[in-house]
């Protein structure tokens, strides 16, 4: 698949997209445009954003191409073996899984503006991107020449974002030997980067010594610091795309902010990118992929982001029992009340999951997800002494299902997590992924293995809901090893 995306009309915000497609040999072609991107699983209209489709022979005549539904297109070929198709898409959404093209920036997510062909996602794909020859480019792909990028497949397109612009800042460091770079855009001399660097380096340090080895050759995190306030973040294959305004506090209110999203997206390099659910294997990009461990994608990803931060020293012990309460007191002090379970919720992200929806209907699998996973580590810590933990849970669906490419399971996920802990968790996940019952006396009961009190304060304007504090009452020994960074457990 050859494509070519003209961004000089940016003051109208329009890129100008050429797709030329070889060998042919049926009556017709269809194209596809994706009906949702990974990262977030609920169905888009990037359609809306197509101005117009023409289509054409080698000799520049016509071919008929007719829309068959809302994201697809159809080319008649009569007898042709070869089809060029150029139309135009309007990028003027900032924000981390959109598009925006102005006269000092282009960036792309190619999965909201790019054809594929059906039946030929498998094919090599390479993306000439014509703009101001000052433009430095930040994207996760092989850059193959100037100006051109290089993917093995759509899908590795579709999974590979791009920024490029003549401001571009672009800052680097190295965990065992592997590269990963921050690209920004936005915010000059707003943030020692010195000092940031070395933070970047260390929770990606643990992260590494946690699962034992890093999914990627290379990671990029592209970060747009924006004027105004803003917080989005979305994890791909080897790079994230991060969104955080103002940008005149980066280096102040905004830092831990910024220390927190970089940290959840990257442990989705293994929790999603490559750990995945087998329902999402391979994506199927034209419909809804229900799947009902998004828990453990969103939820467990949550939940150690800020742990990571805690064991790489960025967060005292102080800190994090304060981050850590917030994100519980998310769930407890908005949805405790909710008539979904945690494995509903997840199914239905495709509903309304991003969105406040009715009220008591859901929960957060990001909230609530983390509370779950911390009350499973403790579960497994409590049963084993310590020996093991979440993390040789995590540990094993890297091995067994992320590093062979193999698809996980809800049922797989639980025999995991008994294989650990060394008995039947029907109790746990009753309470905690199937059930809907409050959850903060459990959480009560776990924390006191890690000499922590919870205090709980009923809310009343909110029929159920609560709030919690978490404080630690006494030296603990597991709570030390809760915390503290150490290598990962040798499974073999």
């Amino acid at each position: 698949m050859h494509y070519t995306i003209d961004c000089l009309n940016a003051s109208e915000h329009i890129l100008n997209i050429t797709l030329h497609i070889e060998q042919i040999d049926t009556p017709v072609v269809d194209l596809q445009l994706p009906a949702w991107r990974p990262g977030r699983y609920e169905l888009s209209n990037y359609a809306k954003n197509i101005l117009s489709v023409r289509s054409y022979t080698t000799n520049q005549e016509p071919l008929f191409i007719e829309k068959i539904t809302r994201e697809r297109w159809r080319i008649h070929m009569n007898g042709h073996t070869e089809a060029t198709v150029n139309y135009e898409y309007y990028a003027q959404q900032m924000d981390a899984g959109n598009s925006w093209l102005d006269e000092n920036l282009v960036y792309i997510n190619f999965i909201n503006c790019l054809f594929y062909v059906t039946e030929r996602m498998d094919e090599p794909c390479q993306v000439k991107l014509i703009f101001n020859n000052s433009y430095t480019i930040g994207c996760g792909l092989k850059a193959i020449e100037p100006h051109s990028l290089y993917a093995k497949d759509y899908y590795e397109l579709a999974d590979s974002p791009m920024m490029a612009s003549a401001s571009l800042q672009h800052y680097t460091y190295h965990v065992d030997k592997i590269p990963f770079h921050i690209w920004v855009q936005g915010g000059e001399g707003m943030l020692n980067w010195e000092k940031a660097l070395e933070d970047f380096r260390q929770f990606t340090e643990v992260q590494i010594n946690t699962m034992g080895e890093f999914p990627q050759r290379d990671y990029h995190f592209l970060l747009f610091l924006l004027p105004y306030q803003h917080y989005h973040g979305v994890e791909h294959r080897n790079s994230t795309v991060m969104t955080l305004g103002p940008a005149e506090q980066i280096g102040h209110s905004l830092y831990e902010e910024l220390m927190g999203l970089a940290s959840h997206e990257l442990f989705h390099a293994w929790n999603i990118c490559t750990i995945r659910p087998k329902e999402l294997l391979p994506y199927d990009l034209t419909q809804e992929n229900y799947f009902p461990t998004g828990y453990v994608a969103e939820g467990v990803t949550t939940y150690y982001g800020d742990l990571f931060l805690a064991r790489s020293g960025f967060f005292d012990p102080s800190r994090y029992y304060a981050e850590i309460t917030r994100t519980f007191n998310r769930h407890f002090m908005q949805s405790n009340a909710a008539r979904l379970s945690l494995i509903e919720s997840s199914f239905d992200l495709w509903v309304d999951g991003y969105s406040a929806g009715v009220p008591n209907r859901k929960v957060s699998i990001y909230h609530k997800g983390a509370l779950a996973a911390f009350i499973l580590d403790m579960e497994i810590r409590r049963s084993t002494n310590d020996q093991k933990s979440l993390d040789t849970v995590m540990q094993l669906l890297w091995q067994r299902f992320g590093k062979t490419g193999i698809g996980y399971t809800h049922d797989d996920y639980i025999a995991i997590a008994e294989e650990v802990t060394g008995h039947s968790l029907t109790d746990y996940f009753a309470a905690c992924i199937t059930g809907t019952e409050p959850l903060q006396n459990y959480l009560a009961n776990v924390l006191a293995y890690i000499g922590c009190v919870l205090q709980i304060f009923p809310l009343v304007d909110k029929s159920g809901c609560v709030e919690i504090l978490i404080t630690p009452v006494q030296e603990n020994e597991s709570r030390e090893k809760w915390l503290q960074n150490t290598p990962a457990i040798s499974l073999y």
